[in-house]
């Protein structure tokens, strides 16, 4: 039986732990060459365990089990390493087909508490890393289309958050990295569409060691598979990256524990027109106040009742 990624290259980024290695390893199991990226050095990896190259691990994982896999250890929010990254896989195994962008990093604080430092290190690795790989990865299968006279095969999965779904207080840098990442999700989908390529995000909800603060406390293993480990996230992202989802393109999937949810985009909840040329703030006052005392207090254009989503 033929693999459905089988004969394909795909690149995970982030992925020497948590939901990127669970993806590296699904994508490779589903008969991919996988180019595992991760910016992990020798030393120590914040949380007092010995972390020397996990691409370098996990690339040696897919190939004990049969898979094809090399490691990469550059930085994707830097853009040059980016496009290394992208070279090495068309290098190496002719080409690109799949491109997952997980890499990404915490810091956590409320936003009259945030330093410049935070704000910018959050904003840099998610959004700009996501870009950066995006911009190399589509400048590649564009140029193949072009040569092939006709569409090619690419797809990106991007990883965006319920904390921007939701607005999660605690994290202003990275709601609004993720809320860039479908931005720049919807965009590339639109840009890309006529080459072949697909772009969807989908926002996780996952135990990893990057999530240890957001979700403390490890399942029981006699209860089985923990509801939030990013094996479930996995299978999400190699059926994106399949050619059975070719029809799947700007979207948006929650996922987690047994689940997925597929996001509906923004709609006009209701319109006023002036019955002039133009508002005045007294016009404003009369058709916004009454419709805004109506809502319920806290409700607005945050969907927090994706919080609640479980499988049923």
């Amino acid at each position: 039986m033929t693999l459905p990624l089988q004969g394909r290259t795909a690149i995970v980024t982030g992925a020497g732990r948590g939901l990127g290695r669970a993806e590296a390893l699904e994508l490779a199991r589903l008969g991919a060459a996988v180019v595992v990226n991760d910016l992990g050095q020798p030393g120590r990896d914040g949380t007092g365990t010995s972390s020397a190259r996990p691409a370098e691990e996990v690339a040696a994982e897919i190939r004990a089990t049969g898979g094809t896999a090399l490691a990469h250890s550059g930085d994707v929010a830097d853009f040059r390493q980016a496009a290394e990254l992208v070279g090495l896989a068309v290098r190496e195994f002719g080409g690109l087909d799949v491109l997952v962008n997980s890499a990404g990093i915490l810091r956590d604080r409320m936003v009259f508490s945030m330093t410049e430092d935070e704000w910018d290190a959050v904003i840099r690795v998610h959004l700009k890393g996501h870009f950066n790989t995006t911009r190399f990865a589509a400048a590649h299968w564009r140029e193949r289309a072009k040569a092939g006279g006709g569409a090619t095969y690419g797809r990106i999965v991007n990883t965006s958050s319920e904390a921007f779904l939701a607005g999660s207080a605690g994290q202003p840098n990275y709601a609004a990295a993720k809320g860039g990442i479908i931005g720049l999700t919807t965009s590339t989908a639109h840009a890309l569409a006529k080459y072949g390529v697909t772009a969807n995000a989908i926002c996780p909800r996952a135990r990893t060691r990057m999530t240890a603060d957001v979700f403390p406390g490890a399942a029981d293993p006699g209860d089985g598979l923990d509801p939030l480990a990013p094996e479930h996230v996995a299978p999400l992202v190699g059926y994106l990256a399949s050619p059975a989802a070719g029809r799947v393109n700007g979207q948006v999937l929650v996922v987690h524990g047994g689940m997925v949810a597929v996001v509906e985009r923004p709609r006009v909840r209701a319109r006023f027109d002036s019955k002039q040329d133009t508002f005045t703030y007294g016009e404003l006052d009369a058709v916004l106040t009454p419709h805004f005392a109506e809502r319920a207090d806290g409700e607005g254009f945050a969907a927090v009742e994706v919080l609640g989503l479980r499988r049923e």
